[in-house]
């Protein structure tokens, strides 16, 4: 008699957590010893600006990446007071860094985004840790930092983040002082907002306008358009393949042999 299996345990239901990722604008420059050293500050300025907050960083599930943290925090932790108050303290802990010479300047990239995540072999699996991961590449977060020498740090929050908590009026939190873009990195296309603390919006609008801009809608009229063709001489052409001769332009009109011709 075969012995009764016991059921499988029941899948852990995925969990929406707020994600977090912090980038250190143009590590790649610095010395191997530089690095060594603004990533021990990176992760210091992390650690005080939590603090401060009131937000306890050994329950965060960190992935470092080298010139970059990532992290997963616990399902309680309130995502106005990081994007509020830690917002806040990790520029202000930045620009009192940054006063202290020689050492060389710390500018920051921080991403934040909500949605499922959850552990996975090397790290975490998810569309929310994916998009963290695009939002903190995003061209126009680095046109920022570029754009506005000043600045020490440059935040984007996902759509919907800034729909959810940004605008729902909390404390601390100025939905005026950020600032739409339209993100499209890799296969990820999608808007964030970005906020510049100490920095009027109308200096990072300026600085973005022009980054990639949304395609329009394909239903949207055209005024004028100028068709080109495909015109096969000399060849077949099966779907977007041709064999033989290829002219790419507008058709040649055809040419008429007779004693008319000039």
């Amino acid at each position: 008699m075969n012995k009764p299996t016991s059921p499988r345990p029941p899948e852990a239901i995925p969990q929406r957590r707020l994600c977090l990722a912090a980038d250190l604008e143009q590590y790649s420059r610095l010395d191997t010893r530089t690095q060594s050293m603004v990533q021990s500050d990176l992760v210091r300025l992390l650690d005080e600006a939590a603090t401060l907050t009131g937000l306890d960083r050994t329950a965060w599930a960190r992935q470092p990446q080298g010139d970059q943290e990532f992290a997963v925090l616990p399902e309680a932790t309130p995502e106005a007071a990081v994007l509020g108050p830690f917002v806040h303290h990790l520029a202000a802990c930045l620009g009192a860094r940054n006063t202290r010479p020689p050492t060389p300047r710390v500018r920051i990239r921080l991403a934040v985004d909500t949605g499922v995540a959850t552990d996975a072999a090397l790290g975490h699996a998810g569309p929310a840790p994916v998009a963290v991961a695009r939002y903190v590449n995003a061209p126009q977060l680095k046109v920022v930092l570029s754009a506005i020498p000043a600045a020490d740090l440059a935040v984007i929050v996902s759509d919907r983040l800034y729909q959810d908590v940004v605008r729902s009026g909390h404390p601390g939190l100025d939905a005026a002082q950020y600032v739409r873009a339209h993100v499209r990195v890799k296969e990820f296309g999608g808007y964030g907002w970005i906020l510049v603390p100490g920095h009027a919006p109308d200096q990072v609008r300026l600085s973005i306008e022009d980054v990639h801009r949304p395609l329009p809608s394909p239903d949207a009229s055209v005024t004028s358009r100028t068709t080109l063709s495909q015109h096969v001489r000399q060849g077949v052409a099966i779907g977007r393949d041709v064999s033989g001769g290829l002219n790419v332009g507008l058709p040649a009109p055809p040419t008429v042999a007779g004693p008319w011709r000039v």
